[in-house]
């Protein structure tokens, strides 16, 4: 019974009350960031400056390339030398 009326109930709501309701339900959604447990790190957070940026984009190069050669490495021992490494199995 309580369907019928919750349903009778949203079809004589107008587009707009339902778009004011969507509207609150979104902005009390962003009302609870301020509450939460990181709110801090987003009103601590701040632009890096010019020489911190270049830091981190280095030492970010620095890893990409690392990981890349490790890969590499890895890539080319598949290929080349673990196949002839396990040659006496098939012979």
């Amino acid at each position: 019974m309580s369907a019928a009326k919750s349903n009778s109930k949203s079809e004589d709501r107008t587009f707009e009350d339902k778009v004011l309701a969507a509207q609150d339900r979104i902005e009390s959604g962003f009302r609870r960031i301020g509450r939460s447990s990181w709110a801090r790190i987003l009103r601590m957070a701040r632009k890096p400056t010019k020489q911190e940026f270049t830091q981190t984009s280095i030492i970010c190069g620095i890893g990409m390339f690392i990981l890349g050669f490790i890969g590499f490495v890895v890539m080319f021992a598949m290929d080349r030398i673990i196949p002839s490494f396990f040659e006496w199995l098939i012979n």
